[in-house]
């Protein structure tokens, strides 16, 4: 009833009239729509919690990494921005920072592209004058400061853990026969409409009332996401009216109000900037990549119009997911570039594995034209891409291969195998199975290196791409030695040599962290024109046969099977894939095997045989055998009585009973294995213990697959014996058999799951009968020494005993 309520509250807030605002004491009340008013209060509840963590996360990053210097001075935001623009060479990752130090280096032989100790030791000098200069305007501030870290410090644990014993199930429920929860549910129910008021509510009529005022109302109202778009509209002017606010409040030097508008501030930009990062981006690269394959697919916009008119949510949640997933992918590249190229080679892009690293704290610091350049960098690099390796390679494909495109993707209804069924397969057992295997992030990286080793000789920026070891370690030394040298010079006395000199040491001689120097050649701007040319074309003719080859490969292969009859192309790109894969991996093992000789090839052929044919044997019973009973069990039970009436006959495909049953029982295994211990789950992890080299056959069989496929055929043809040969001799009327005979699946599935509740229930009960009990009655309990010997029972103390009245 508390999500009900959460619910129609928020429909009432948002419905804007008046009439609804004063019938909601009645429409809590009432009964109407109740399981939908629950689903929907679930979801505001939800929203409501997690956006309550994420400010409870977002204050600890602020306490714990620092709040902004505007707002610990009594400087606002946008002069903060000049004062950031001033520090920004001591960050090392812009791509401003890097293209602003490029140039003072003179061609030398050894350069080093990043940033200097030195201006970072100047900066600090100025920064710390800065702050000493300051002092006076942050003195109230800081004593805030540290008079709420003293309030932080003084808890006291013991209250804590007294509030937390009273607060107990029984007592929250309301089963302890106290009225408590009452109050509860009061507080969750005022918290969460104080939370929607402020939150959703504010911003999205702040929002609609500047639309409406600029004129802009019909065209939000085009977009289908009219709630989403004014709410983020009211946040974007909230923001304004803080950083306007924040800057009258600092002229007239109310610190207190100051220091509340800038925190206000700060979680409407982190959480802005989320929106965008984790949202708008994704989105934009999704259309970017639809957009650029219209042709692959012979589609226009116009369609792609029709589709967002007709499911526009589904639309734009499917480019987002494709936008998320090439986000992803290409972040995974970076970091296997990052694995093989020099450290500093790649100054223009962050590092997601530097422990540095800290997003929100850049979301918090650094000012809105920073992230709004990053932004507009990042579209463009991410588009370019699409461009270079989707939309030209298509024009390439058509122009030389006029027949090879499109890619046949359309849906048809009515084919007996479904495209539903192919999604699944594809996503539950090819791509897993590629994607796991760490032999192809081997390859890949085995490929970026001898493409960056050949490209370094050719243009003489192997020093640039891969660094020389030697001359590391050689210069190493040789810093290491003049520090030396010069620390004999100084003569520093014993007193300051310790840890922190120590710690001065190890970072003088390292040098700027994350940059190595290389030598560099003549013309060195002109050889990485041509360094960026040639990964270009590279990545054109690499894109080119990942279009191409898998789906040729796989549409020769399906011919012999379906003939000229026209196929889905991720059919054939998942089973070209595939063949590409495994010829690849033979191809690898042999050329492995190739220097040990004759007798050794025969002998691993032998054993890779044997285990072949028990992985085999295997994969019939579990990916065939077991798929399959579930997948038709699954039809039985669920689909056939919800899909086809009783008048008529249902059809069953095998091959879509197949596929659904995959991704069953791949959900089952995980719902096993995160569960609690019992030997299905013990047999499963044996199994992926052993893998598939050190395969146990007879185990498998025995313990696995026989038991599984024992219930699953026990579940399919009991009840069929009793609608089929028990249930006739009765002398019902055919109407009885056939309604017996079609409903017998879930009503014993409905009685299996009662039975199930049921002594769940009764367990559940003796346990609060005997927590009661003891609660009421037990005085108190005594643990004493256990003998067996006769002789010493005389001598034993008494049992445990437990008085009770």
């Amino acid at each position: 009833m508390d999500t009900a309520e959460e619910g129609r509250i928020y429909k009432c807030l948002f419905t804007g009239s008046v009439s609804s605002l004063l019938t909601l004491p009645l429409d809590m009340l009432s009964t109407e729509n109740l399981l939908a008013d629950c689903l929907q209060g679930c979801f505001v509840v939800t929203c409501t919690l997690c956006a309550f963590i994420s400010l409870v996360w977002l204050r600890e990053q602020i306490v714990h990494g620092g709040a902004p210097i505007w707002l610990e001075h009594a400087a606002p935001p946008f002069n903060a921005a000049g004062h950031h623009q001033n520090e920004a060479p001591a960050g090392g990752n812009g791509a401003e920072n890097v293209a602003a130090d490029q140039p003072a280096n003179p061609p030398a032989e050894n350069a080093v592209v990043g940033e200097n100790p030195d201006a970072q030791d100047d900066q600090a000098e100025e920064e710390e004058e800065d702050n000493e200069e300051e002092d006076d305007a942050g003195v109230e501030d800081a004593a805030d400061a540290n008079n709420g870290a003293q309030d932080d410090m003084n808890w006291n644990a013991l209250e804590w853990d007294r509030a937390a014993e009273e607060l107990t199930w029984e007592r929250m429920l309301g089963l302890d026969g106290s009225l408590v929860f009452l109050e509860h549910v009061f507080w969750v129910v005022s918290l969460n409409t104080l939370f929607i008021l402020v939150f959703a509510f504010c911003p999205y009529h702040i929002g609609h009332f500047s639309l409406v005022g600029l004129g802009f109302e019909e065209h939000v109202q085009a977009s289908h996401f009219e709630g989403l778009i004014t709410t983020i509209v009211g946040y974007i002017l909230l923001a304004i009216t803080l950083i306007i606010c924040h800057g009258l409040a600092t002229l007239v030097k109310f610190h207190r109000s100051r220091r509340l508008l800038g925190v206000c501030y700060i979680v409407v930009k982190v959480s802005l900037l989320v929106v965008v990062e984790i949202g708008v981006f994704p989105l934009i690269c999704g259309w970017w990549l639809d957009i650029c394959s219209l042709e692959m697919f012979d589609a226009t916009l116009k369609d792609r119009e029709l589709s967002f008119q007709s499911a526009p949510g589904t639309t734009m949640f499917l480019h987002w997911l494709v936008g998320m997933v090439y986000v992803f992918y290409f972040a995974s590249f970076i970091l296997l570039l990052r694995e093989v190229l020099r450290p500093g080679v790649l100054w223009f892009l962050r590092n997601l594995n530097d422990p540095d690293f800290n997003p929100v704290q850049e979301m918090i610091h650094l000012p809105i034209y920073r992230h709004l350049r990053r932004f507009i960098l990042s579209v463009i690099v991410f588009g370019s891409i699409v461009l270079l390796m989707l939309w030209l390679p298509i024009r390439i494909i058509k122009s030389v291969l006029p027949n090879f495109l499109p890619y046949n993707v359309m849906l048809y209804s009515d084919a007996p195998v479904s495209e539903l069924s192919l999604e699944l397969l594809l996503l539950q057992v090819v791509l897993p199975a590629l994607l796991e295997q760490g032999h192809t992030r081997q390859w890949l990286k085995g490929l970026v290196r001898a493409w960056t080793v050949t490209a370094g000789y050719l243009l003489d920026l192997h020093s640039y791409l891969l660094g020389d070891q030697e001359e590391n370690e050689n210069s190493a030394n040789q810093q290491v030695n003049n520090n030396q040298h010069a620390r004999n010079n100084n003569a520093i006395p014993v007193v300051g040599e310790g840890l922190h000199a120590a710690h001065q040491a190890i970072l003088q001689q390292g040098g700027p962290v994350g940059f190595q120097p290389y030598r560099r050649p003549l013309n060195f701007p002109l050889r990485i024109f041509l360094l960026i040319v040639f990964m270009c074309i590279t990545l054109l003719i690499a894109s080119l046969i990942c279009l191409t080859l898998p789906v040729f490969a796989g549409r020769w292969l399906m011919s012999f099977w379906t003939g000229t009859a026209k196929i889905h192309e991720l059919y054939t790109a998942a089973c070209g894939l595939y063949v590409c894969w495994l010829t690849i991996r033979a191809v690898t093992v042999m050329v492995a095997w190739m220097p040990q000789g004759r007798r050794v090839i025969f002998q691993k052929v032998k054993e890779w045989s044997l285990m072949i044919m028990k992985t085999l044997i295997v994969a019939v019973l579990l990916a065939g055998v077991v798929p399959l009973l579930l997948g038709l069990l699954f039809e039985l039970v669920i689909v056939a009585p919800l899909r086809v009436p009783l008048d008529q006959t249902p059809l069953f495909y095998p091959w879509q009973d197949w596929a659904l049953g995959v991704l069953h029982a791949k959900i089952i295994a995980a719902i096993t294995l995160m569960g609690p211990q019992w030997w299905l789950k013990t047999v499963i992890e044996q199994v992926y213990a052993n893998g598939i080299r050190n395969i146990d056959l007879h185990y498998i069989v025995r313990k696995l697959a026989a038991p599984v496929i024992s219930v699953l055929l026990l579940s399919l043809c009991v009840p069929y014996v009793i609608a089929s040969g028990v249930v006739p001799l009765l002398g019902v009327t055919a109407e009885m058999q056939n309604l017996v005979h079609r409903r017998i699946y879930p009503f014993l599935l409905m009685v299996v799951v009662l039975m199930a509740i049921l002594s769940f229930q009764v367990r559940q009960f003796k346990r609060l009968y005997e927590h009661i009990k003891n609660d009421k009655y037990l005085v108190g309990q005594r643990l004493v020494n256990y003998e067996r010997k006769s002789g010493k029972q005389g001598s034993s103390p008494p049992p445990p005993q437990s008085s009770q009245e």
